[in-house]
């Protein structure tokens, strides 16, 4: 078992989270059963397990976007489960970047609107400081003359850089990517794997990252595997030599 995160190094702590589905009613069925978790600054993780066993609860309960039955979610030490929605979106919006196996890019949009989304929705029309750090980002996941381009002109492993450098733009403390690399080849999927470990070094975030491919996850510093609702294992291994550069 992994050892624990330091109180300052934490970003986000599980205890006993559940989840249940048609609660109250003949049908009501338990998904997550007492899950903790620990996530630390620079974790680089992989969440593996087979299909139905909560992976998908869990990603959404890590990122707020749905709340727990039981338990609690610490996000920078803060208890979550009794935030209200606009607390907790500000807090979301603030602390949390997520990718996911389709990008979601808006087709009208070039690659750098597209980064500049998240400034966009909340500060409306973007300022000069936001306009060069999307173009830095966008620089950091090689795309640096791609700018112009819309997404009907970019590649799918170009796509998901743009969707990376989209969710980086907060400066997240959590990262999560939900199977980001399901619709890629496998050398565009290796080498989207090892931006994601660049970026878990060079901007210091933890990076939890949803997979089926083992190949890519024993790439991780960590492996936790979800069975049936539970936290069947969590290891910390040393990771093979990466699959390609960034």
């Amino acid at each position: 078992m992994s050892e624990p995160a330091t109180p300052d190094t934490e970003v986000l702590r599980l205890v006993g989270l559940r989840k249940s589905y048609g609660v109250g009613t003949p049908v009501e069925t338990e998904v997550l059963h007492g899950t903790d978790l620990i996530l630390a600054q620079r974790d680089f993780a992989a969440l593996i397990g087979p299909s139905g066993s909560g992976k998908s609860t869990l990603l959404n309960l890590l990122g707020l976007l749905d709340t727990p039955t039981d338990g609690e979610i610490y996000l920078l030490g803060q208890p979550t489960r009794e935030m209200d929605d606009d607390a907790r979106t500000a807090l979301r919006g603030s602390t949390i970047g997520f990718v996911f196996q389709f990008h979601h890019l808006l087709p009208a949009f070039t690659a750098l609107e597209n980064v500049l989304l998240p400034r966009m929705l909340t500060h409306g029309r973007p300022r000069p400081d936001d306009i060069a750090l999307a173009s830095r980002l966008l620089a950091d996941v090689g795309l640096a003359e791609f700018t112009d381009r819309k997404p009907s002109n970019l590649s799918g492993g170009q796509q998901q850089r743009v969707a990376i450098a989209r969710a980086l733009m907060t400066r997240p403390r959590l990262l999560l990517a939900d199977e980001p690399t399901g619709n890629l080849d496998t050398v565009t999927a290796a080498s989207v794997f090892a931006l994601f470990r660049r970026i878990n070094r060079d901007y210091g975030c933890a990076v939890l990252v949803v997979t089926h491919d083992p190949r890519l996850s024993g790439t991780c510093d960590r492996t936790i595997e979800l069975v049936d609702g539970r936290i069947v294992s969590d290891t910390r291994h040393s990771p093979d030599a990466p699959l390609a550069a960034a």
